[in-house]
């Protein structure tokens, strides 16, 4: 089974300590709240960046969706916060 690329930015991938990772791609039906759930309880930077997944937004092999769905067959997933203007 491949795995799936987690792609980190602005102070998601600060607290993480790296901009990317792999990890083992879950069950097509886990979304990706679920996920960040699961990468959450590694503790230390990524305690941090998902302790309030309602901050975060996805993508999904470079497609926005909301946090509720499911990974499927993505082969990326993309975290970070909402973009603001300025």
């Amino acid at each position: 089974m491949a795995d799936l690329k987690l792609v980190y930015f602005a102070w998601v991938r600060e607290a993480i300590g790296r901009d990317e990772e792999q990890v083992e791609r879950p069950a097509p039906d886990v979304t990706i709240r679920a996920l960040i759930a699961v990468l959450a309880e590694q503790g230390g930077g990524h305690a941090e960046a998902f302790a309030q997944p309602e901050k975060l937004r996805a993508a999904l092999d470079q497609r926005f969706v909301p946090l509720d769905s499911p990974i499927g067959d993505a082969t990326e997933l993309a975290i970070f916060p909402p973009v603001t203007g300025g």
